[in-house]
């Protein structure tokens, strides 16, 4: 029995075959090229999609929390926030939960801002002095909204960066006159840039006294109370946070006489987090799994042609194994060819798709971005699918009759 062909020369001859196929193995391995560098972009833009929600989470800072009115069920059955929450739980709760350090009562609304002859939809946010603190935002010109304004309910916004160019884009805003609903206010100061926090661009807002926006806008009304959107509670620090939520749960149950199901929701930044990785670690696999399905067409491509290969070199097969080749032989030149053609194809897909992911990155506002080892297991995947849709053409081919492979010639 003729011994076993080395490894080395084996490879060389896989290497010399695909050499002078050159255009059949580009086509062959254009598939797995494709699906590696589908893998790798999709997977890196969901990636971008999760950093860039969880940046945003990140800025309200570890001890933040939410008080939202209604429960999951009232906020899914439309867009507007039911009447739950009232000024005078967010009172309460500045009064007497222990773990809790401020706390910011919210009431916004859309609304056509006016300057001269522009005009401009912006959110509005009625909010006292501490917003700044507990939110994290920063002003960029001018002041933003202290107590003495909050007392007196007056007159005056702080508007975004985007708003500031929309609505008075040549010299300084601080001064300027607005007009909300028929009403003048005074611009006091433009925000820092922030941009988009729960989905809606911060840079576009517009901020009023809460007490102007009650007195002057909102309106109050006579059988509830002064409706709030939400309640923005800062707890004393970030140790305190379970504590400030179970607290806060609690003595919302007793105002509002709740017996069984609540009317609101205490949210943290880790559930906000939790729930935003959820969704787009979901979102990421789902684009994988996608880009997993062009691997596997290209792995089908490879097959395909490789069975093409064999049929076309019947009389070469048999010549090799008329001289002395064996079986096994026949079967690792033909392996070793599927798994440089998906390898290779796999490390030239991988280029391709962290080129795409670099682009996104540099021209998107999305932070997309893939780690090493996530491409080093996409390349694998890609030589493993190359081995495994190899496999048929190669038994094939080391099946060949060597008689039968002769005729051929």
């Amino acid at each position: 029995m003729a011994a076993k062909l080395p490894l080395r020369e084996t490879v060389g001859m896989a290497l010399n075959t695909l050499k002078a196929n050159r255009l059949r193995s580009a086509l062959t391995m254009l598939g797995i090229v494709i699906g590696n560098a589908s893998v790798i972009t999709l997977v890196g833009v969901g990636k971008g999609a999760q950093n860039l929600a969880e940046g945003q989470l990140n800025t309200l800072g570890a001890n933040v929390l939410f008080v939202v009115p209604g429960n999951n069920d009232t906020r899914r059955q439309g867009i507007d926030f039911p009447k739950t929450l009232v000024l005078e739980d967010a009172e309460a709760i500045a009064e007497q939960v222990p773990s809790v350090k401020r706390v910011v009562p919210q009431i916004t609304f859309s609304a056509v801002l006016q300057a001269g002859s522009k005009s401009a939809t912006s959110t509005i946010f009625g909010i006292t002095p501490d917003f700044i603190t507990v939110r994290r935002f920063d002003v960029a010109q001018g002041r933003f909204i202290d107590q003495r304004d909050l007392e007196s309910a007056r007159n005056v916004v702080v508007i975004g960066p985007d708003l500031r160019t929309k609505l008075l884009p040549v010299g300084s805003a601080i001064g300027k006159t607005l007009r909300i609903r028929d009403q003048s206010f005074e611009v006091i100061g433009v925000m820092a840039s922030k941009g988009a926090v729960f989905g809606q661009n911060q840079d576009e807002a517009a901020y009023i006294p809460l007490s102007t926006m009650v007195s002057k806008l909102s309106g109050r009304d006579p059988t509830y109370g002064v409706s709030l959107n939400f309640i923005s509670v800062e707890a004393k620090d970030e140790a305190s946070t379970g504590a400030a939520k179970f607290q806060i749960t609690n003595l919302l149950r007793q105002r509002h006489n709740i017996l069984r199901e609540d009317d609101f929701a205490v949210r943290s930044q880790k559930d906000a987090l939790s729930i935003v990785g959820t969704i787009t670690g979901g979102l990421t696999l789902m684009l994988g799994a996608i880009g997993a399905i062009s691997l596997l067409v290209g792995g089908i491509g490879i097959m395909n042609i490789m069975l093409v290969s064999v049929s076309e070199r019947t009389s070469e097969i048999g010549l090799r194994k008329a001289v002395g080749a064996r079986s096994s032989d026949v079967l690792a030149q033909f392996l070793v060819e599927a798994l440089v053609l998906s390898s290779l194809g796999g490390v030239i897909g991988s280029a391709l798709g962290l080129s795409a992911v670099a682009a996104v990155a540099a021209l998107t506002p999305l932070p997309a971005a893939i780690g090493t080892s996530s491409v080093l297991i996409t390349v694998g995947l890609s030589g493993s699918i190359g081995l495994v849709f190899g496999v048929l053409p190669a038994r094939r081919a080391a099946r060949l009759d060597p008689i039968t492979a002769l005729r051929s010639l």
